[in-house]
């Protein structure tokens, strides 16, 4: 009888440290960070299919989004669908792409500047072309690093801020590429 006891007490006692341990990991996972595997070639070579990140759910809750931030999303035409991407255009500002280039003019000016995409490699480069669009004041323009493979706001237009879920805090995966904000490339603005 006293080892059937035993037994009980040891299932009753790690049946608390699961709860405790839930009432602890549930919130963080939930609120303030959150796994992601990246999938696909649209954010190469900044990230690659299987790379392990943690997503910062927190900090867009107090700050806006910046040109620059690689940001983790629902896809708007399906979010049960996660995207990762790189902030481009911002609300209100007028975005154009002429052979790949992107321009953008913003309210406070009326001379556009050309986004700064040094960092692309140049056979991930496109040589799009896009009109004019006018982002609204929810909206960002978004594109993948791989701009020659990305679906992004090119082909499925702007992104509404509802949809950001977060930004890469961390990456875990590869061992070699462990990094703090992975992906942070905070374009410069150039005078045309």
């Amino acid at each position: 009888m006293e080892q059937q006891n035993g037994f009980w007490k040891g299932v009753r006692e790690w049946a608390q440290v699961i709860v405790i341990a839930l009432i602890i990991a549930l919130p963080i996972r939930f609120f303030i960070a959150e796994p992601f595997v990246v999938n696909g070639a649209s954010m190469d070579p900044t990230f690659s299919t299987g790379q392990f990140l943690v997503v910062d759910r927190l900090t867009y809750d107090f700050e806006p989004p910046r040109r620059g931030d690689v940001i983790v999303f629902e896809y708007p035409n399906d979010p049960s669908v996660y995207y990762i991407k790189r902030i481009v255009g911002l609300p209100g500002e007028t975005i154009s792409i002429q052979d790949g280039q992107v321009n953008i003019q913003t309210n406070a000016s009326s001379t556009p500047f050309a986004v700064d995409q040094s960092f692309i490699a140049p056979d991930h480069a496109s040589h799009d072309t896009l009109p004019p669009l006018t982002l609204g004041p929810t909206q960002y323009f978004v594109m993948g690093d791989n701009r020659a493979q990305s679906s992004d706001s090119r082909a499925w237009g702007p992104l509404d801020r509802h949809f950001i879920i977060g930004r890469p805090i961390i990456r875990l995966t590869p061992l070699n590429a462990i990094s703090i904000l992975p992906g942070q490339n905070h374009e410069t603005q150039k005078p045309q």
